[in-house]
């Protein structure tokens, strides 16, 4: 029996197993694939051989994208200026492309007058939440498929499927990890990883050295920011892909850049999971210790705060919020001044920020020293102190006989002879 009609679906396609059975699936249901493949900076096979196997699948046209500068540019950047790490930790690498992924289908599908677009998630993972929300904060009008989350086939039945419809199957041999990469990081989990008793593996890691196999030589790197964003690595301008790529490589030889942690999931649950993110964690160090001259106390205070709900908002989908658009107004607005060079040291999986500098500066080292020089009113600290001290003070004048002195209960029972 022949499906109805229904129209044309863009599908984000990997190549791999899931979304390759999904276009006859979704073919059967009554659509015409259009197989959207995105390049984000993941290690992947050839982009055009993938096209051709999409073709081959039954796919009616295959349309293939490279979105690295754009990524970096729309998603990576902003989230450098934000210092945005879930949990204090992660520094997104996985939960920003996924905006980036919804964007694309929904501009595809809108180009091609598709009446839907299709992702590979399943029903337990948190990307699912972050495509869909994404998909229809951009437009609610299409239609968001899940074929892997709903047509419940088990792996076996997949490829089962695939062989009735003359799919070419990756190999079977399952891989004891499931990864995730892009321009900003690895991300590695499942397998025995799932156990946090058991340690990484060295297998599981593709990015960094080992930090006791690192090279035995520091190696130091100075990186020039403006306006927030990276321009220049060791006083030589690059492309935005080229000094991730540069940080990656550089910081991931000696070790640094890896992640071992347990985070709670969008979904309910918590998950260990294991990330290699040295260019992404170098940046991101370098950037904070530049605000740290370039930026005044109370707006660093308040920045923080929002950095937290920057990540937060990133991780649980909601990239395209209105709150996100007004955080973000707030965080470029801060970074005007964020201009300057880092310099950090990168050895045996330690990354050292050794050296700030900056025409933006607010540091002054003629108020700062203790030595020759010093401009700092000395005299001025009577005032300050008995001003700044003066509610306290009132405090316990209106209660003294409420004063306990802490140390009436820690000597308590002690003799002179004790001291």
């Amino acid at each position: 029996m022949v499906a109805e009609k229904k129209g044309k679906v863009v599908l984000a396609y990997s190549g791999g197993l899931d979304t390759s059975v999904a276009i006859p699936w979704l073919q059967d249901q009554g659509y015409d694939v259009i197989a959207l493949t995105m390049h984000v900076g993941q290690q992947a096979d050839n982009l055009e051989e993938i096209k051709a196997k999409a073709l081959a699948a039954g796919a009616i046209k295959a349309h293939v994208v490279d979105l690295r500068e754009a990524f970096i540019d729309a998603f990576i950047w902003p989230s450098l200026k934000a210092n945005a790490l879930y949990q204090g930790v992660y520094p997104l690498n996985s939960a920003l492309s996924r905006p980036m992924i919804a964007q694309a289908m929904i501009w595809c599908a809108e180009r091609e007058g598709a009446v839907a677009v299709a992702h590979g998630c399943t029903g337990k993972g948190q990307d699912q939440v972050r495509i869909e929300v994404c998909c229809n904060a951009l437009n609610p009008d299409i239609k968001v498929l899940a074929p892997v989350r709903d047509w419940g086939f088990t792996r076996e039945e997949e490829m089962e499927y695939a062989e009735a419809h003359n799919i070419p199957v990756p190999t079977t041999r399952k891989s004891p990890y499931s990864f995730d990469d892009n321009l900003w990081g690895r991300s590695i989990e499942c397998g025995v990883l799932e156990d946090p008793w058991n340690e990484p593996p060295k297998d599981a890691y593709a990015l960094t050295a080992d930090p006791k196999d690192a090279l035995d030589e520091e190696v130091t790197v100075e990186i020039t920011f403006e306006k927030g964003i990276p321009v220049a690595v060791n006083g030589k301008k690059m492309k935005s892909f080229e000094i991730v790529d540069f940080l990656n490589k550089t910081a991931g030889k000696a070790g640094y850049g890896r992640i071992d942690m347990v985070e709670d999931r969008l979904v309910g649950f918590k998950s260990r999971e294991v990330y290699e993110c040295p260019g992404a964690l170098a940046l991101i160090e370098a950037h904070k210790k530049l605000e740290t001259i370039t930026l005044a106390k109370e707006v660093l205070k308040t920045k923080k705060e929002l950095e937290v709900k920057f990540a937060e908002m990133t991780y649980e989908g909601y990239w395209f919020s209105p709150l996100m658009e007004a955080v973000n107004a707030f965080i470029a607005s801060t970074q005007q001044v964020v201009n300057g060079t880092v310099r950090m040291k990168f050895y045996k999986g330690n990354g050292i920020v050794n050296g700030m500098k900056s025409d933006d500066s607010i540091y002054r080292e003629d108020l700062a020293t203790y030595s020759t020089g010093d401009t700092f009113d000395h005299g001025a600290s009577v005032g300050f102190i008995k001003i700044w001290g003066m509610p306290i003070k009132t405090w316990r004048q209106a209660h003294k006989n409420e004063n306990v002195n802490p140390m009436d209960h820690l000597l308590a029972g002690k003799t002179d002879a004790d001291f």
